[in-house]
């Protein structure tokens, strides 16, 4: 099954493509800190767009936002952002499904509360990949997806 993970952010904004245990692309979005937030999302849509577009993914998994209760700001400008991604998941017709960040590690490495380098050194082993994952946003949405196709097999196998 062909899984788009997005990993939302309003400056960077991690996206892997992945298919089973291989990983088809993996990269991120890339908003100019000096524009307007207008502007950075409708790039955002715009590549979350052309992302459905080439690689008709069967499903979307995004990263839940998680913000401190200092920094409400934080999340509301992250949620303008998750909400651009889901409204072109949405378009496109592409199902969605949304993971907490500790879900997400617990998935890959059995610990909730895993460091970003043992998910990014799990992704590199599980995938087979020369390097680790980087930046930390790309890792996220790879982690994203694979805890997503995990999800999937755990249903199936239930069913069976």
């Amino acid at each position: 099954m062909k899984i788009l993970g997005i990993d939302p952010g309003l400056q960077v904004c991690g996206y892997a493509v992945v298919d089973g245990d291989s990983l088809l692309e993996a990269g991120a979005i890339r908003t100019n800190p000096k524009s307007p937030i207008e502007t950075k999302l409708n790039q955002i849509a715009e590549d979350i767009e052309s992302l459905l577009k080439k690689f008709r993914p069967e499903m979307v998994a995004v990263e839940q936002l998680y913000s401190h209760y200092a920094h409400p700001r934080t999340a509301i400008l992250m949620g303008h952002a998750r909400g651009v991604i889901l409204q072109s998941c949405a378009a496109a017709g592409v199902e969605v499904r949304s993971f907490s960040a500790t879900r997400i590690k617990k998935s890959l490495t059995g610990n909730g509360r895993a460091s970003k380098e043992q998910v990014q050194r799990t992704i590199q082993t599980f995938l087979r990949l020369p390097r680790l994952p980087e930046p930390p946003d790309v890792a996220d949405a790879i982690a994203a997806a694979m805890c997503c196709a995990n999800s999937k097999q755990l249903v199936e196998v239930s069913n069976e």
